[in-house]
């Protein structure tokens, strides 16, 4: 499961893309313009960017090239209408990670979303394992000590980025900035409530999920 930015101006391809990803369980935001789309990747973090070369106001083309030159490492996979190879090297040079043609089949760029999630993850095994508790997030399953366990959606999300991040101190904005929609009024009050629910289910030995005083939380391997 992985926090999603798609940039699509075209209704009925927007709308496919959508449901494949809501499917995939996927945290989808959507907008239909550059502009509007250069303002969430300014100022919102997600774990992939889908950008439309041709929007309106500002082309992914820009958006793509002006995030890298600012720093910007999360994996983009453009797509477009343009079909010719130097259009491609245009679109791969500017930063994307990917490209796709139109048309294209919504199963084909649900294998492309997955193979770059991946390799932004370093993973090439889907399942996330930590102790007794393993995570399958094509699946969309939990299991401890091989039984299953019922998470609602935000705890499952908030679980798989603890397990991607093993060890580390995580600062609640973080959490919150990956978990929740950019640009919803949650708050860090929701975070602990979702925590709190999530430790009852998969930690009640309080073995696994920290508290770092006045820092955020650590999940331990």
């Amino acid at each position: 499961m992985a926090k999603i930015l798609v940039v699509e101006d075209d209704a009925d391809i927007l709308d496919g893309i959508k449901k494949m990803l809501n499917f995939e369980h996927h945290a989808v935001e959507s907008c239909s313009d550059g502009d509007a789309g250069w303002h969430m990747v300014k100022n919102y973090d997600f774990e992939l960017l889908i950008l439309d070369w041709e929007l309106p106001v500002k082309s992914g083309v820009e958006i793509c090239r002006a995030f890298r030159a600012g720093g910007g490492k999360t994996p983009i996979l453009m797509l477009t209408g343009k079909g010719k190879i130097s259009d491609k090297e245009e679109g791969l040079d500017a930063g994307a990670d990917d490209y796709l043609t139109k048309p294209f089949d919504l199963r084909e760029l649900a294998a492309r979303v997955r193979a770059l999630l991946r390799r932004a993850s370093g993973s090439s095994d889907n399942v996330l394992q930590a102790g007794n508790i393993k995570l399958d997030p094509v699946k969309y399953e939990v299991t401890k000590d091989g039984m299953p366990v019922t998470l609602l959606p935000k705890e499952f999300q908030l679980l798989e980025y603890f397990m991607r991040h093993c060890d580390e101190v995580i600062d609640p904005q973080l959490l919150l900035n990956r978990v929740w929609p950019s640009e919803s009024e949650s708050t860090i009050d929701a975070l602990r409530t979702s925590i709190k629910r999530l430790r009852k289910k998969i930690d009640p030995e309080g073995a696994r999920i920290h508290t770092v005083h006045s820092v955020g939380y650590i999940f331990k391997k």
